[in-house]
């Protein structure tokens, strides 16, 4: 086989070989899951046979013949099992992780980049996303063609196969929409149409609305319907009829008839198609010229099922970079025995079943593993095949970037009142005026609030990133504007409209371009903090892939208090404390912003993770940052009037480990007040407050609440498996902080954020921060609402410990 798609006859009895044993693998694979497997909880494994079967002859296809080592895939998730069995007969799976699928440590119930070991391009599995990964991926290729990376590597076709229920998602039109701003190119998305979802058939005529739908934005649609037999019957006497009953012929009624054929064979369709068209004269003789057998491979052969329909259509679309969308009409659970019933999605084989399946495979009884079992060709054709198939000729695909370096600090404002809103900006900024490998890497991306968001100046000194130039007209016209909006492939911002969603799946895209494409960028994306949470699973989702990128969200919490409760966060905190592979940081002040801004470049992009395992902690906080990460800041537009003071090695490595004393308490402190962020002023005022009726209050400043928890958890951990040494940074802060001492903890968040440092080291807590929606006014109206201003702060404290009245606390 050359590198072009095979059309010789031996090539494609080879693929016709290989497609049956996907099936049969795939299948097997999930039986022995279910029914072989112990089971000790008693849960359904479930592993969707009848899913993953539908796509059995499209990926035979794509990876067999039709993909290059530069080409990458979003598997649908209930086709991961053909994934597996594909990359099993190509030596990249191994027979112990079939064996154990949705097992521990197992071959993944869902394609997993981060857990499974045969070269996942895209994690899927939460549906819709993977298909929008593909979108934003070939943008990112795009942006680093325009820059002129990537030299060596071709550009490949960023592949989906979508389930069409898939289709339902929302995120996929909004990416949609996003692809025809950016130009989209070189992206293929193959709708697995076999027209069933989990609950029911799909409606009549969907697939007329998506053609409809990829038009309108730009795509070429292809539509894969009748497979190479059927155009053959339809060439025929009588066959034009034929293709009118199938195309009117409604999806249950089909999926009925296809359901009962694999049971009774072909005598279902012609029963029904000789009573609905036979006419004693040219249909009938079609119909009655085909055994029972040869009119049920007819009635079969979709264009999803049909191998030289799809090659011919994957050929053609190699020859132009336009986006195209294949509409691939299959049938749910092709060549299984519950093919087409209605039930199927979570069906499984039942014993009897496989063995009848098993039989008609011819697979020996305990050679159900061996990769050429039943095969009608040698095993040598076959690994001969095999060998030479273009997607596997240059073995793993996954790429390196060598790290970008990053200086030993970064420039602090001097401006002496500011929020780290603005400081973020001004930082950024400062980075733009550079020529470094850091600023060219760097390429930021919003959600429409690329000014409120303070990129604006970065913006102006970079520009935006277009493929071709887009001259800003208002300054053409010479129309004053504080802004540059000048498009041009020199651009490094990337701005999108106003779909959280994309946002987050554009920085898992560019935050994989060292693995997918191998060129490093450092992404940064900002986004109002609330609408986090309309992004979440899109979040969750790039983290899970280990997408490595910097999340500015801006403002945040009720101290942002003109704009009102539907735009004032408060559960944020606890999504960066849970999310995983996301550092949390809330910086006060501009001079812990920039200690954390440097460490996030570099945090990102660390790799020291070996093997299965997370990589070991560094024993000074028991936290793994060798292993890197993303990383989160929670930002805030209040000023503050910003400290007077040099930021040591020492400082520098408590801001980036998640706390440092602000005020460091006595030996015989009755109260320490912990703060993080916007807040600090109040717990400064509170302390001052506090002072003289409560001995030797200490203030506890928090930048990341999140790798505080982490690091104690992780000593916890160290000290139950014997490393009585352990402690974590938290616990050497507060080992000082005598028993009897009081703490009030108090964040514009939820105040779950920080109140589990009272269990540390036992000491009594009250955590204060937002629990309810919060409404406009000023930031002192609220905070006082609240409880979280030096007033609630200190009358927290007053009724923690004992002593006599605070004397400066008003009554309420």
């Amino acid at each position: 086989m050359t590198a072009t798609v095979p059309n010789r006859a031996d090539d494609l009895a080879c693929l016709r070989e290989l497609e049956r044993k996907v099936l049969w693998l795939a299948s097997w694979t999930i039986h022995n899951a279910n029914h072989l497997r112990p089971n000790l909880d008693g849960l359904k494994i479930g592993g969707h046979q009848a899913s993953s079967a539908s796509l059995a002859t499209i990926m035979t296809a794509l990876y067999f013949a039709v993909l290059r080592p530069e080409d990458r895939v979003a598997v649908k998730p209930h086709a991961s099992p053909n994934f597996h069995a594909i990359q099993y007969l190509l030596g990249n799976q191994t027979r112990e992780k079939l064996e154990s699928f949705r097992g521990y440590q197992g071959a993944q119930s869902y394609p997993s980049r981060t857990k499974d070991i045969d070269d996942v391009d895209f994690s899927t599995g939460s549906v819709g996303l993977g298909v929008a990964q593909t979108l934003f991926a070939s943008l990112a290729q795009d942006y680093l063609k325009a820059k002129g990376w990537a030299k060596d590597l071709p550009e490949g076709r960023i592949v989906s196969l979508v389930g069409d229920a898939e289709m339902d998602e929302g995120n996929i039109f909004e990416a949609l929409l996003e692809g025809w701003k950016h130009g989209l190119r070189n992206t293929w998305w193959i709708v697995d149409y076999n027209r069933q979802s989990l609950d029911a058939v799909i409606r009549e005529g969907l697939w007329e609305r998506l053609e409809n739908i990829f038009r309108a934005f730009g795509w070429d649609v292809v539509i894969l319907k009748y497979g190479t037999l059927m155009q053959a019957a339809f060439r025929e006497p009588g066959g034009e009829r034929l293709r009118e009953w199938i195309d009117r012929c409604p999806n249950q009624l089909y999926s009925a008839l296809t359901y009962q054929a694999a049971a009774q064979g072909g005598a279902v369709w012609r029963r029904r198609l000789l009573d609905d068209l036979g006419d004693q004269g040219p249909v009938t003789r079609l119909i009655e010229s085909r055994s029972d057998a040869e009119l049920a491979a007819l009635m079969g052969n979709l264009g999803g099922h049909d191998l030289p329909s799809l090659l011919d259509a994957f050929e053609q679309a190699r020859t132009h970079d336009r986006p195209v969308c294949f509409i691939a009409y299959t049938v749910k659970g092709a060549g299984l025995p519950l093919a087409g019933h209605k039930d199927n999605h979570s069906g499984l084989l039942t014993p009897a079943q496989m063995d009848g399946f098993r039989e008609s495979h011819g697979i020996r009884p305990g050679h159900e593993w061996d990769r050429f079992e039943g095969t009608a060709l040698p095993a040598a054709t076959l690994e001969s095949f095999l060998a030479r198939v273009p997607f596997a000729q240059k073995g793993r695909r996954r790429h390196a970037a060598p790290p970008v370096p990053v200086p030993a600090a970064l420039a602090v404002p001097a401006q002496k009142s500011l929020s780290t809103q603005a400081a973020f900006g001004l930082i950024l900024n400062e980075l733009g005026r550079e020529r470094s490998d850091l600023a060219e890497r760097i390429v930021t991306t919003a959600p429409d609030v690329t000014v409120s968001t303070n990129l604006g100046a970065w913006v102006n000194r970079r520009g935006l990133f277009a493929k071709s130039e887009m001259a800003d007209l208002f300054k053409k016209e010479r129309i004053p504007s504080t802004y540059n909006w000048q498009f041009s492939p020199t651009g490094q911002h990337m701005e999108l409209g106003i779909a959280e969603s994309n946002l987050f799946i554009l920085l898992s895209a560019l935050g994989l371009s060292h693995s997918l494409f191998g060129e490093r960028l450092l992404p940064i994306g900002t986004v109002y903090d609330p609408f986090i949470m309309r992004g979440a699973d899109q979040l969750n989702y790039a983290c899970y892939q280990d997408a490595r990128f910097l999340l500015v969200a801006t403002p945040s919490g009720v101290t942002l208090a003109p704009e009102g409760g539907a735009h004032q966060s408060i559960a944020t905190p606890l999504v960066g404390m849970a999310q995983d592979g996301l550092a949390y940081f809330e910086p006060a002040f501009a001079d812990e912003l920039a200690v954390v801004m440097r460490w996030a470049f570099d945090y990102m992009q660390r790799d020291g993770a070996k093997g299965d395992g997370p990589g070991e902690p560094d024993e000074r906080n028991w936290l793994r940052d060798e292993t890197g990460g993303s990383v989160y800041m929670r930002l805030s537009s209040r000023a503050l009037e910003q400290p007077s003071r040099t930021i040591d090695e020492g400082l520098e490595r408590d801001i980036v480990d998640g706390a440092y004393w602000l005020r460091r308490p006595g030996p015989n402190a009755q109260v320490v007040v912990a703060y993080t962020g916007a807040v600090a002023p109040g717990a400064i005022e509170a302390v001052g407050m506090l002072g003289e009726d409560r001995r030797d209050v200490g203030l506890l400043a928090v930048t990341s609440a999140d790798r505080l928890q982490a690091g104690w958890s992780a000593a916890q951990r160290a000290r139950e498996r014997g490393l009585g040494h352990a402690r974590s940074h938290i616990e050497r802060l507060l080992e000082g902080v005598p028993p009897h001492c009081a703490l009030v903890t108090v964040v514009d968040g939820h105040p779950a954020t920080l109140g589990w440092l009272g269990s540390v080291a036992g000491h009594r807590t009250r955590a204060l921060g937002v629990e309810h929606f919060g409404q406009t006014g000023t930031i002192a109206d609220l905070h006082r609402h609240f409880g979280i201003d030096a007033q609630g702060i200190a009358r927290a404290a007053e009724a923690l410990s004992p002593g006599r009245p605070v004397r400066h606390l008003r009554a309420v």
